[in-house]
């Protein structure tokens, strides 16, 4: 992992083409812009854990009831 000190105002560049810039830092937040194009997907971490963590539940839910449909045609 690389780790940068930044300052309000200041960026970081990703590639040619994503830039995330310091919008503002309040005690503990930081406020950060980014900018990307349109087909780069930026979600926040939490989120993405979130949908994996419903779609692995969503999973095995239907796995169960592919069980259930098997065992009632036997």
């Amino acid at each position: 992992m690389l780790i940068l000190t930044r300052k309000k105002g200041q960026s970081i560049m990703l590639d040619q083409n994503i830039e995330i810039h310091i919008a503002s830092v309040e005690g503990d937040q930081v406020k950060i812009g980014i900018k990307a194009p349109k087909d780069v997907v930026v979600l926040r971490k939490e989120l993405v854990e979130e949908i994996v963590t419903s779609n692995q539940e969503a999973a095995a839910q239907m796995f169960d009831i592919q069980l259930l449909k098997k065992a009632k045609k036997r």
